[in-house]
Parts: C-alpha cells; sequence; structure tokens
C-alpha cells in the first residue's frame, strides 16, 4: 500500500481548534486508488519541533506524496502555496514560546524552494467543484513556511513529491468579529483538500493557466 502524507498543525495563538488539523484529520484512511491512502497527521506549531516530527513521520511512513495543510488567517480561498523561503520571522512566539527574527531556516541552504505539485492543476479542479482556491506566491514566515521550506529541502532531487496548501478560518472562529474576516465551512475545507490531493496524486505535468498576481 503506497501512502500520501497529509499533515495539519495543532491551534496556536490562543485558538482553541486549527482548521488544517480539524480538516485533515478527517481524511485520514481515505483512499486515492485501489493501491493508495492517505495517511492525516498533526504537526507541533513550534520551530524547534515541527520539522523533527516532521521527519519522524516520513520515515515512519515513507510516503509516495507529501502536503502539509495549516491555517492561513484571514486567507479568503483554499491557497496552494508556490514558493518556501528560507527565513524564520515571527511576528509572535510559537506554542513553547519561542520568537525567532530574521533566522535561516537551514543555514547555508538555497533562498528557496518551489513546490513540487502540480498547484495549478489542483486550483483549477478545487475551483471546477465550485471551492475557493488560488496559488499563493507566499507562505509566510512563521511555521508554516518553515515546515514547507524542511520538507521541499528534505525531498529535492527525490521522486516523492511534495508542497504546501493554507486554509482559511472555520467560521466558528470568527463569529462576533467585527469586521467579520473571510471562513470557510469544514466540510468545505475537507472536500477541497481531498481535490487538491487527489489531483496532485493523479497529476503528472501541470496545467498552463494564469496563476499571478500584479502585487
Amino acid at each position: 500500500m503506497r501512502t500520501v502524507l497529509l499533515t495539519g498543525f495543532e491551534p496556536f495563538d490562543q485558538d482553541l481548534i486549527n482548521p488544517s488539523w480539524e480538516a485533515v484529520h478527517l481524511l485520514d484512511g481515505e483512499p486515492l486508488g485501489a493501491d493508495v491512502r492517505i495517511v492525516a497527521r498533526q504537526l507541533p506549531c513550534a520551530f524547534a519541533t515541527a520539522g523533527v516530527r516532521l521527519a519522524e513521520l516520513m520515515a515512519e511512513h515513507r510516503p509516495q506524496m507529501v502536503i502539509a495543510v495549516g491555517l492561513g488567517p484571514g486567507r479568503r480561498h483554499i491557497s496552494i502555496e508556490r514558493v518556501a523561503i528560507n527565513v524564520n520571522d515571527a511576528r509572535i512566539p510559537d506554542n513553547l514560546g519561542e520568537q525567532p527574527i530574521d533566522t535561516d531556516v537551514v543555514p547555508g541552504g538555497p533562498a528557496a524552494y518551489f513546490s513540487t505539485l502540480p498547484i495549478k492543476a489542483m486550483v483549477k479542479a478545487v475551483s471546477e467543484a465550485g471551492i475557493a482556491a488560488g496559488v499563493s506566491q507566499t507562505a509566510g514566515t512563521f511555521v508554516c513556511n518553515q515546515v514547507f521550506y524542511l520538507l521541499q529541502h528534505a525531498l529535492a532531487g527525490s521522486a516523492v513529491r511534495s508542497g504546501f496548501i493554507h486554509v482559511p478560518w472555520l467560521p466558528e472562529q470568527v463569529v462576533g468579529t467585527a469586521p467579520e474576516p473571510p471562513s470557510m465551512a469544514l466540510a468545505t475545507v475537507v472536500e477541497g483538500l481531498r481535490i487538491a490531493t487527489l489531483t496532485a496524486w493523479n497529476t503528472q505535468v501541470d496545467v498552463v493557466q494564469t496563476g499571478g498576481q500584479v502585487s
């Protein structure tokens, strides 16, 4: 049985839930074909331990594809990330109280890594299902970007494709906030991630369509 590893994060910044894990864990065991299934696991939201846990999971499950998922506060759609950068610059402390500023994710590593997933095909498939999706040009500089960079660094040059997806807040996380930030129902997030993962697994050559931004 082949494996696609999906990861989500534990809650952070005083939130009681993290939509990335709430959605990802519902896909645990989901078949993507006759001989491939999703394995969903949680990562800590901490610079010192997230990458360690990710490496342990990859060694344990030896996945044929890896997609990390995180919360993108303020995002309006499912965001398929294009690039991870070699910078930690935390606006807030992580769950261990650490707040690195202007440090390297990997000292001496490349400035950036691109996703090796068919990001535009994934956006196209999710959008055609009526779920808001788009290509994102930045994964930020918090633990999400760190995990994305470490993932691409670890798998660089291998046959294992990998990347990162950001998801919006859930409606219950923003109710009563004025003005109310964007959100997406959990069932919609789950279905969007399912479609994105299935498309990534079945697509070897990305589609050619616009996904850029002016600014």
